[in-house]
């Protein structure tokens, strides 16, 4: 069966023309006109706005459109003219209330006239590139009464106007003026720049610019400040009320310029109340709020923190070369930790925690601390003493607030393997007096500095703790071997140490007691014998005694006092008497350390064993020193010359510094050849920026002191000269 043959239809027009009446286009417009008029006049409800439409679509249907435009024009331009003039009459505060009134009916009207004409808006208006309704209605309303020559200048000066007296204090009726505002943005972008926000920028930068130095004149810096601050907020704040949102980072501008750029040399430097006025007296809140108020300006925050490492630097550098402050090491120290907590913390409260802010205080600590050669020896005198006695009772994570804050230090230092030597020092002396307050505080400290500076900065002081740990297994197997042999005599607690190490001592002869002397013979017998190869030298300057002794009355107290002081009071069980002579030919003692003994044997109130003839604080070489029968003391046991952390005398102090510059020596060399080997072939100036770079973070290397380990590594033909330029190095495979 076939599909059903399909039809096709074709609509064509009318063969003849359809005659229009030649007065319809006129008749129609008037009926439309008319109720333009009516709609103007408020009388729109007795319309029938189909009808009109019906109109105004034969219209423009008709070929008429071009007159319904025109005609819509001239009607618009005809009315809104009454209306500027009504406007212009107004008198006071009533104009901006009759605009602003007049407005809202402009904008009434002109939907309803754009509902009548939107066929022509539609179709008409697009395809002769015409304003669209809405917007002709804006553009007439700009021209006829925005731009009137009554209205306009008076309409910005009265909108100014207000603004003034809202600045002055003043209430307005700040719904009127965005309603006014809101006009003049609806009209375009370009009405609300030029007839308002240009003026009014100027007329702002103006106030402010008047304002700002009649506080300048008669503020501190702090109310300066305060008034600068409430003035943006205002500003601000005045914005989300009746302005347009774009206008806020221009008038903010205008009172940053005027109120912050314009006079920030003079602020920041005001005395008495400038910027380090506010951080020696710690006013968080006055420099929390220059910051946010500077920051708002280009270059604010680099003038802050200029000033500040200018104020750093100064403070610092008197601290560090203070000779009053240099006496006490400990207390030297805890005044650069006081000075860093307190900068950070203008930094953390009112900075915003600035990175750059941190990075300044950073460059300006390592600065002063630097510039005191002693700053690696004090810092380490401050873990010491610490350790010794100034965690007792703390808890651990205040011991760990602590000790990160001696590593922060100890990072700004240049010369770190110097704080290495004295700290190995000082680590060695309380471990072997057994004077540390926790071996946990300082094992924490050690994986700090490893983490720092790695293994091998490391190495010897974790050396230091497994001799300690030997030892004690070392003298249960001696007592376990010999102990009841030795029952009746004085015990003897020894500590091996391995000589790479600890610290490098340079062995001083002294004459133990016979008693004493027989019982570290029987433990050398026993060492050397159980380890083969090996050499024991003892080390009597850093040792300590528990000695019973038994004055007048049979009062008893035991004594603890060093290896020396124990040799000086052990002769006095044969005489009551002895010279300073006799004492320093039999125990053989060094005479610094020996003066230094007898001294705090005789000379400290409280702790005199000993009496010394003629009475004096210092020792002389004809003194004569007699046992003191009448000492007494409240306590039983009676610690006599504790180790204390102490400065190094100036020979020691040299002495230090020279077995520094010996053990950078093949540090340096190392680095050379590291470098050469992977360079084979490089100038002088590039092998000492290398080398510095390699190194500095254990010490900075002197130039002339890489040049020296330059030549002797030529000498030793492990480098050559380049015979065409004398200052090129090659490497010698």
């Amino acid at each position: 069966m076939s599909a059903p043959k399909k039809i096709f239809f074709q609509i064509e027009a009318f063969k003849h023309r359809v005659v229009v009446d030649p007065k319809y286009a006129e008749k129609t417009w008037k009926i439309l006109e008319h109720a333009i008029h009516e709609i103007y006049n408020h009388n729109a409800s007795g319309l029938s706005f189909e009808e009109l439409y019906r109109n105004a679509y034969n219209m423009v249907l008709h070929k008429f459109g071009e007159k319904l435009y025109s005609g819509l024009v001239s009607t618009m331009t005809a009315h809104l003219k009454e209306i500027a003039k009504h406007i212009e009459s107004t008198q006071g505060g009533l104009f901006l209330e009759e605009l602003n009134r007049i407005w809202a009916e402009h904008n009434k009207a002109l939907q309803m006239i754009r509902d009548i004409l939107m066929y022509m808006d539609r179709t008409f208006i697009p395809s002769t590139h015409k304003t669209p309704v809405h917007e002709l209605g804006l553009n007439l309303w700009r021209d006829n009464i925005i731009h009137s020559s009554k209205i306009h200048k008076r309409l910005q000066d009265t909108l100014l106007e207000l603004v003034q007296h809202e600045r002055t204090g003043e209430v307005i009726n700040r719904g009127l003026m965005r309603n006014v505002i809101q006009m003049l943005m609806d009209l375009g972008s370009s009405v609300y720049q030029e007839d308002f926000e240009k003026p009014f920028l100027d007329v702002s930068a103006d106030f402010y610019r008047l304002e700002s130095q009649q506080y300048i004149e008669c503020c501190d810096c702090g109310d300066y400040l305060k008034k600068a601050e409430k003035r943006l907020i205002e500003e601000i704040e005045r914005v989300s009320h009746y302005l347009d949102t774009k206008s806020e980072p221009k008038l903010t501008n205008v009172v940053e310029k005027e109120m912050i750029e314009s006079h920030m040399h003079r602020l920041v430097h005001m005395e008495n109340s400038g910027l380090v006025n506010m951080i020696v007296n710690d006013k968080y809140e006055d420099l929390g709020r220059m910051y946010n108020l500077f920051r708002r300006v280009s270059t604010g925050l680099a003038l802050i923190r200029d000033v500040m490492t200018t104020h750093i630097r100064e403070i610092g550098k008197q601290l560090v070369t203070d000779p009053e402050k240099l006496k006490d090491p400990v207390d030297f120290v805890q005044r650069l930790l006081d000075e860093k907590d307190k900068h950070d913390k203008i930094i953390s409260s009112a900075f915003n925690n600035d990175k750059t802010f941190q990075n300044a205080l950073n460059s300006s600590f390592e600065f002063f601390i630097n510039l005191n050669p002693r700053s690696p020896e004090f810092i380490s005198l401050f873990v010491d003493d610490k350790l010794r006695k100034g965690l007792k009772g703390v808890t651990e994570e205040d011991v760990e607030i602590i000790l990160d804050k001696v590593m922060m230090l100890f990072r700004y230092l240049q010369e770190k393997d110097v704080f290495e030597k004295y700290y190995k020092q000082h680590l060695a002396k309380r471990l072997l007096s057994g004077k540390t307050v926790s071996d946990d505080a300082e094992r924490s400290l050690i994986v700090k500095l490893k983490t720092e500076c790695g293994y091998q900065f490391t190495s010897k002081l974790e050396g230091m703790f497994t001799d300690m740990k030997t030892s004690q297994d070392t003298m249960q197997g001696f007592h376990a071997a010999v102990g009841a042999d030795l029952a009746e005599g004085p015990s003897l607690t020894v500590q091996v140490l391995t000589t790479g190490s600890w610290p490098t001592q340079s062995v001083n002869t002294c004459n133990l007691p016979s008693e004493i002397l027989g019982v570290c013979d029987r433990f050398k017998t026993y060492y050397l014998g159980t380890h083969t190869g090996r050499r024991l030298s003892w080390q009597t300057n850093m040792g300590t005694a528990d000695l019973k002794a038994t004055f007048g009355k049979g009062q008893k107290h035991e004594l603890n006092v060093s290896t020396y002081q124990m040799c000086i009071l052990m002769l006095f069980n044969k005489s009551d008497r002895m010279s300073y002579k006799e004492i320093e030919q039999a125990t053989e003692i060094p005479a610094s350390d020996l003066k230094r003994c007898l001294q705090s044997l005789a000379c400290v109130k409280g702790k005199n064993v000993l009496r010394k003839e003629p009475m004096s604080k210092d020792i002389a070489e004809d003194d004569a020193f007699y046992f003191n029968d009448k000492f007494s003391s409240k306590f039983y046991k009676v610690k006599i010359g504790t180790v204390v952390a102490q400065k190094e005398s100036e020979p020691e102090k040299q002495e230090t510094r020279q077995r520094v510059e010996e053990d950078r020596k093949p540090q340096i060399e190392a680095a050379i050849v590291r470098i050469m080997k992977s360079r084979r072939v490089l100038d002088h100036n590039n092998i000492v920026a290398e080398v510095t770079k390699q190194l500095q973070s254990r010490f900075l290397p002197n130039p002339v002191v890489i040049k020296k380990r330059i030549e002797s590594l030529i000498e030793r033909e492990f480098l050559e000269r380049d015979k065409t330029d004398r200052k090129l190095y090659r490497y010698l495979a």
